[in-house]
């Protein structure tokens, strides 16, 4: 393997890590701010109070995106063993 086949997979990598995490990742940012500006507004600085809808929220998401990272997980997956057996068959 030379310099650019490891740029390729570190890039997929990342690219990968961005569609396994990205998704929940944005769900709790945007329900933390939503409860943020319910909290703003209604006066109630309760920290415990946002933390069962994000729980919600990231679960829900796990849920629905669960097949496409499930996809993405397993086509990187399989990407890589075919790439150490191409490696070691040289």
């Amino acid at each position: 393997m030379n310099e650019g086949e490891i740029g390729g997979l570190l890039r997929e990598t990342m690219l990968v890590t961005l569609k396994l995490g990205g998704p929940a990742l944005a769900v709790a940012l945007a329900v933390g701010v939503v409860m943020s500006l319910v909290q703003a507004v209604t006066q109630i600085n309760e920290p415990t109070l946002a933390f069962v809808p994000k729980v919600a929220a990231i679960c829900a998401a796990l849920v629905l995106g669960g097949p496409f990272m499930l996809g993405a997980l397993r086509d990187y997956a399989q990407m890589m063993f075919d790439r150490v057996i191409a490696v070691g068959g040289q």
